[in-house]
């Protein structure tokens, strides 16, 4: 029986260049208890698909019902009923999903509490225990690492035991080895709580825990089980065999295309940036101490390391957001720490660019107004603005708002609008997070062109392979420290 029933759905969006769609003609049945991974390249309505199922739009035409509820007549106390407890949702921002003011074993049984369940202290403890962090229980999010505080949002939005369990991209800003404990954990606990699950990815080890995989295109779903997988005992998935076949054959693993050549790192390239002995910690929470590092104009940066590890903290560094607590860091020959707020906030303006991952932009603009704006601010000519969105890609989507953008889109707007003021250092923060693999190597020959025809020098902090080829070096952060 199903539990997620989609027919024919449309989705349109008015804009000036005219009628964007974002669904056309899609359709879908999840049935009850099944784990359903969806892929898809940015902007194919994947996240249009998530919004509707969540009942935070609806669609222009074609019906979708979730467990007898008619998503498009939903009004009132029933759908504030079906976003409490027929939905539990967790996104890639788990971040931002956290109240900051709520330890961890409050957050899981936030839902319960607002439910009233008398139960919610013991049900929420139990939760912390599967998921490896009883002993954290007493923490506040800013005490505790990337994969913990995603760990205990999939907690939080599985513990009233919903029937539908949405999460999109939920492993997007994590290393391999906490992506894999959480899509574990996601398989765990839904099957505990007894949820139809619904995943929403770009990362293929995503398929090795569905049930059935369908890929979407066009606003439509254009495969389903399209590709073998391989699991990690190392059987072969191949759509249409019945698990247990065994078949004789071969198989072809020459890659589909050329792996791309890191370029070579800049000789004698001027030093922009460089971080001497830094150490930085937040109460008693020990980020890093002793890392140093020299960033050479025309050169690629990658950071990587664990989540947690301090590299986003590196980079805030960099951009002069935060200072050390001991050592220097210096941006142009400019000791950022000697700076106040203001002086730190001149120097971004007039010589950092800073890529976020989208959340920051405003709904309301455009693409095109959005980069407008920020050229503006630097004083500069806002004639730029087209070029910086073709050379990501979205020139055809300059007139969109930000609020009908997918969160690729918007991650390719906020890296447009960081390199359209060809600053000195880009600093970028897994700018490649919510993109798929075609997008993400498109990103990396860009920063790569920018760095060898600009001479700008581009740090990013990143876990992505598309990414790090493109690097003139890879730096892991463990590395780093004296």
């Amino acid at each position: 029986m199903s539990l997620v029933e989609a027919r024919d759905l449309y989705r349109l969006y008015d804009t000036p260049q005219g009628t964007a769609v974002a669904l056309q003609g899609l359709s879908l049945d999840v049935r009850e208890g099944e784990l359903l991974v969806v892929f898809g390249p940015s902007g194919s309505g994947k996240t249009t698909l998530l919004r509707i199922l969540a009942a935070l739009d609806r669609p222009t035409a074609g019906s979708v019902r979730v467990a007898a509820h008619d998503l498009r007549t939903l009004r009132g106390r029933g759908l504030l009923e079906y976003r409490s407890r027929t939905l539990g949702y967790a996104d890639q921002h788990y971040n931002r999903a956290l109240a900051p003011e709520l330890n961890a074993r409050e957050l899981v049984g936030l839902r319960l509490a607002l439910h009233g369940e008398r139960e919610r202290d013991a049900r929420a403890q139990a939760l912390l225990e599967r998921i490896g962090l009883r002993d954290r229980a007493d923490a506040f999010p800013h005490e505790l690492s990337g994969g913990q505080q995603q760990r205990i949002a999939v907690a939080a939005a599985l513990a009233h035991r919903p029937q539908l369990f949405i999460a999109d991209e939920p492993t997007g800003e994590l290393d391999a080895a906490n992506a894999r404990e959480i899509y574990d954990l996601i398989r765990t606990l839904s099957r505990d709580a007894g949820a139809t699950t619904i995943l929403v990815s770009h990362d293929p080890r995503a398929a090795e825990i569905a049930d059935r995989v369908v890929q979407i295109r066009d606003g439509r779903v254009s495969a389903e089980d399209g590709a073998a997988v391989v699991n990690r005992g190392g059987w072969v998935r191949v759509p249409g065999l019945e698990e247990g076949t065994r078949v004789r054959g071969s198989i072809d693993l020459e890659p589909t295309a050329q792996a791309a050549t890191r370029p070579a790192a800049p000789t004698g390239g001027d030093v922009v940036a460089r971080v001497s002995g830094v150490a930085k910690a937040y109460g008693v929470q020990h980020v890093f101490s002793s890392v140093s590092l020299d960033v050479a104009a025309g050169a690629v940066t990658a950071i990587t390391g664990r989540s947690g590890s301090g590299k986003s903290t590196l980079l805030h560094m960099l951009a002069g957001l935060d200072v050390p607590d001991a050592g220097a860091v210096e941006v142009l020959g400019r000791d950022v720490a000697q700076l106040d707020a203001t002086q730190r906030a001149l120097l971004r303006r007039e010589h950092v660019g800073v890529v976020t991952q989208g959340g920051d932009l405003v709904p309301f603009l455009t693409a095109q107004e959005t980069v407008e704006v920020a050229l503006e601010l630097r004083g500069l000519p806002v004639d730029g603005a087209v070029a910086a969105l073709a050379a990501v890609g979205l020139e055809e989507l300059a007139g969109q708002r930000v609020a009908r953008l997918s969160l690729g889109e918007r991650q390719r707007v906020a890296v447009a609008r960081a390199l359209a003021a060809r600053p000195a250092i880009l600093i970028a923060d897994e700018p490649t997070a919510r993109l798929d693999e075609e997008n993400a190597r498109a990103v990396g020959v860009l920063f790569a062109a920018l760095a060898r025809e600009t001479g700008t020098a581009i740090v990013c902090a990143t876990h992505d392979p598309a990414l790090i080829e493109h690097a003139s070096v890879e730096l892991p952060l463990a590395t780093l420290a004296g």
